[in-house]
């Protein structure tokens, strides 16, 4: 993810955030069962290929999108297109006995079931569809102990943020997900507003949305617009964090908003890890980071 470009489409391919955000497909979780057990799978969305992987099934995985890049295994496998463009033919040459995507990809999946090849779609917009998505991909492949397994361990950590959040204070946050940086100036700002994802991170993490009471998924707020909602803990998620070799430079343009409770008090964070712009099985990762970030000295003490 460098570049405004690319961070576009990564945000399109995992959170159908901003504009395609707005256009959530409502498609059948499965569109189509194996027969047997597949040998060799071709995932069409980055968190897809995470949870092949993190469910053990890396080896099986003959054919990625262009921009699967975890596991660093990823990188020696074939390519097989875009997130909504992928080539067929390449996903033909890959003979796959099954072919996973996301509800996203509905459009696709007909196509695909012409040529005669096993689909299944699951939902990873919510955390709820990441973990249902573990048993039902554990049982298309096969691997239904280590996706019960993974799903526990997940439901583990999350309450145990949960437990050691109880009683703090759960500050106000506002979420930025893309802005135009630069310039020492916030403009633009794109924020996690009454969507199923971000809100429901911040949730876990022991924080509350400002923008939740919105009916927009994304919407974007000026910087008048920020000090009005006064957030006491901003999360930067923004292109030029990623791209910038010191993430803390970005950052210096907030400090025009002093008046806004966050900036006053240093609690701006850029937030950077690759595992903030994917949302599968790795979203325990940033729930977890938000918590320490809000609050070190609580998570410290228990």
């Amino acid at each position: 993810m460098r570049g405004k470009l690319l961070f576009a489409v990564a945000i399109a391919s995992v959170f159908v955030a901003s504009h395609l955000a707005r256009c959530a497909l409502t498609a059948p979780a499965g569109l189509a069962r194996p027969s047997a057990r597949p040998e060799r799978i071709v995932s069409l969305a980055p968190s897809v290929t995470e949870t092949l992987f993190a469910l053990g099934l890396g080896e099986r995985v003959v054919g990625v999108s262009s921009y699967c890049s975890f596991p660093p295994e990823t990188a020696r496998l074939p390519k097989v297109g875009g997130y909504f463009n992928p080539n067929y033919e390449a996903v033909l040459l890959a003979r796959p006995d099954l072919v996973l995507a996301l509800v996203e990809h509905a459009q696709n999946l007909p196509a695909l079931e012409k040529l005669g090849l096993n689909t299944l779609a699951v939902n990873h917009q919510t955390v709820e569809g990441i973990l249902a998505s573990l048993p039902e991909i554990g049982r298309a492949c096969a691997a239904e102990d280590r996706a019960a397994a993974m799903v526990a361990d997940l439901r583990r950590r999350m309450d145990r943020v949960q437990r050691r959040t109880a009683g703090l204070n759960r500050l106000r946050v506002l979420f930025v997900i893309d802005r135009v940086a630069g310039g020492g100036a916030i403009r633009d700002c794109y924020v996690a507003g009454a969507e199923g994802y971000f809100d429901r991170i911040i949730a876990l993490a022991g924080g509350e949305n400002v923008c939740r009471n919105t009916a927009v998924r994304y919407p974007v707020v000026s910087g008048e617009g920020i000090v009005w909602m006064n957030p006491e803990v901003i999360f930067d998620l923004s292109p030029g964090i990623a791209a910038a070799a010191d993430p803390r430079q970005p950052l210096d343009d907030w400090r025009q908003l002093g008046q806004a409770a966050a900036v006053r008090t240093g609690r701006v964070h850029a937030v950077s890890a690759d595992y903030a712009f994917r949302p599968g099985p790795r979203f325990i990762l940033l729930v977890e980071a938000l918590a320490q970030m809000m609050h070190p000295e609580g998570l410290d003490k228990r």
